[in-house]
């Protein structure tokens, strides 16, 4: 029987310091399930998806400021378990599907998917009903998470100039990533 034992996500703009909030928002959520084992390899996952999800969708200025940031801006993080798998999913309003590159070994960047496709068990792409796509990424968990029932969740504190407002845009990520999850628990 496939269990879907917990999920989380968050809503950011598509903004750099997205990365580092994405990876605050894994740290938090990993210890309240109590699957710090798989910490060191689902925050690197995070940060290279969450990243591309910036290149992909992120105002196309070095340094933006909230003035930048519109509506298409945005970007989901998702994390479920079902089962012993923990997914990594972020969602972002491009609809391009990245893949692996072959950098040269001076080369700067190209190799975040090569580093995901390394640590994880699989990983791949979706394009949910509501719009644009997920890429997610499959770790194996050693033991299963135990949720501590009594113990909520500390509330989601983003920082203002990544915080996306309430309304259509963020509706649509929440939906997109819901529909991940109806497409993960439909293919076990």
């Amino acid at each position: 029987m496939t269990l879907l034992r917990a999920w989380d996500r968050l809503t950011l703009a598509a903004v750099p310091t997205a990365v580092s909030c994405a990876r605050a928002f894994a740290t938090h959520t990993l210890r309240w399930w109590d699957a710090t084992h798989v910490m060191d390899d689902a925050l690197l996952v995070v940060s290279e998806l969450v990243t591309n999800a910036v290149t992909a969708t992120g105002p196309k200025t070095t340094t933006p400021t909230w003035t930048d940031v519109k509506a298409e801006h945005i970007l989901g993080v998702q994390l479920r378990v079902v089962d012993m798998h923990l997914y990594v999913e972020v969602w972002d309003r491009s609809r391009e599907v990245p893949g692996t590159k072959h950098p040269t070994a001076d080369a700067e960047d190209g190799r975040g998917l090569l580093l995901v496709e390394a640590l994880t068990k699989r990983w791949g792409t979706s394009r949910p009903p509501a719009g644009g796509k997920v890429v997610w990424a499959e770790l194996e968990l050693s033991t299963p998470p135990t949720l501590t029932v009594d113990v909520p969740p500390l509330p989601h504190r983003v920082p203002a100039h990544v915080r996306v407002p309430e309304g259509a845009a963020k509706q649509t990520v929440d939906t997109a990533l819901m529909q991940r999850i109806l497409e993960g628990l439909h293919k076990l």
